[in-house]
């Protein structure tokens, strides 16, 4: 596990090498950003923006959602995977959000996971870029490069991964290191073929020493 002194290391590198990452999402508000992410699962960012581009054209409010049958919001979001199950979450995140919040998306997030299709990590990304409010989101990204890292242990959960980052990271700097940390393992710490060789983290990182060791 890495001390202290080493996490900042790590965080001031990933700021230098990722100064304005930030939530790849296109949305306009609130409703488009709880609508994107739950439309990412299992699924890129670029390719929800492609479907959002014309789906919010055409989709403005709760209200707008509900009006049309299930079966031709599956259509339009036909591309992205679990698209059926996406889109009946979907009409009923939209009722949901009418009759318990007034047509509003709430800003807490334990109100927030009650939303159909809306797990802890969508609402943490919903509270920090929508509304500012200090989160560390967990994805995919966030989790692999905290394991290699040592921020946590490789068997912690995807929840022990968030709350271990909050102890270890200053709360004011949570929001904008989820960002810096997808940005990372997006496009240098990368699932397959990371990019250790040029990696500024490579002598606090117990992962990339690893793999370097057997290229040698």
């Amino acid at each position: 596990m890495l001390n202290k002194q080493q996490i900042r290391f790590c965080l001031d590198e990933m700021g230098r090498m990722f100064p304005n990452a930030h939530c790849e999402l296109n949305h306009s508000n609130p409703f488009e950003l709880v609508i994107a992410v739950a439309l990412s699962a299992q699924c890129t960012d670029a390719l929800v923006n492609k479907v959002t581009r014309e789906l919010f054209k055409k989709y403005k409010t709760p209200e707008d959602f509900l009006d049309v049958p299930l079966e031709e919001l599956q259509q339009d979001i036909r591309s992205i995977g679990l698209y059926r199950n996406k889109a009946k979450n979907i009409q009923k995140l939209c009722r949901m959000l009418i009759d318990n919040y007034g047509g509003i998306v709430p800003q807490d997030r334990d109100e927030l996971t009650k939303l159909p299709g809306v797990g802890r990590k969508t609402a943490n990304v919903v509270v920090s870029v929508a509304f500012g409010i200090p989160a560390i989101a967990v994805d995919t990204h966030v989790e692999r490069v905290s394991k290699r890292l040592a921020f946590c242990r490789w068997k912690d959960s995807v929840l022990e991964v968030e709350k271990t980052l909050m102890k270890k990271i200053p709360k004011d700097e949570w929001s904008i290191t989820h960002h810096r940390m997808i940005f990372f393992g997006r496009y240098h710490c990368k699932a397959q073929n990371p990019k250790c060789e040029i990696c500024p983290l490579l002598d606090v990182c117990r992962e990339g020493k690893k793999r370097m060791k057997g290229k040698v």
